[in-house]
């Protein structure tokens, strides 16, 4: 069996608010990489339910972030099809999407 790992490492500050985030992975190559946020969630066998882990640098932006989950919303649509191949949940799961990012647009147009 292969065996791959992707490993995460979190910089702190003196209030244990993260600074930096680093990430590699065994099929990603040798290279280290930095995010300014991860979202991850898992299914938990035992509990039968989700467990997540939500974090983001300081210098991440709030526009950047309501990206950062939008996005995040699409590619979990595209995995609910891909796995279940329910259609009504994933097209109300872009639609979502089409609509907050209607929102994020107004925000912006208002701060102009």
């Amino acid at each position: 069996m292969k065996k791959s790992e992707i490993r995460f490492s979190i910089a702190l500050d003196d209030q244990k608010v993260p600074e930096a985030i680093s990430w590699s992975a065994t099929d990603a190559g040798p290279n280290i990489h930095f995010a300014k946020a991860i979202n991850i969630s898992l299914w938990d066998r035992d509990e039968a339910g989700t467990m997540k882990i939500d974090l983001w640098t300081k210098d991440m932006p709030v526009d950047e972030m309501k990206h950062f989950y939008v996005d995040t919303i699409g590619a979990m649509a595209e995995s609910v099809m891909t796995a279940t191949n329910d259609t009504v949940m994933a097209t109300k799961m872009r639609e979502l999407c089409r609509q907050l990012m209607d929102h994020i647009e107004e925000e912006q147009q208002k701060q102009k």
